[in-house]
């Protein structure tokens, strides 16, 4: 399984927290609750899901997952630690 998706889901679940977070600190639009709301839940469910479809990921890997906000980061984070990452896809280490 490519990680790309899982990437995508993780940052749309991170900047989707952080939108929401915010307008409850200001102004409270209901329109960006509805909006914003529903994308969090949907990025939500669908890292968590698949870092535990994941064969390579390990207990403590999927466990992180599950943290709002941040798991798919992390989740990202340990999967590429590990050396699991897919061939051909550039990792820290690789990148020039």
């Amino acid at each position: 399984m490519h990680l790309r998706p899982l990437r995508i889901a993780a940052q749309v679940e991170l900047v989707s927290l952080a939108v929401l977070l915010a307008n409850l600190a200001t102004v409270h639009l209901q329109t960006a609750a509805a909006l914003m709301g529903p994308t969090h839940g949907c990025a939500y469910l669908f890292v968590t899901v698949s870092t535990w479809r994941l064969k390579q990921a390990t207990t403590t890997t999927k466990a992180v997952a599950v943290i709002p906000g941040i798991g798919g980061l992390l989740a990202l984070r340990r999967l590429g630690r590990s050396g699991s990452a897919q061939p051909g896809t550039p990792t820290a280490h690789s990148a020039s």
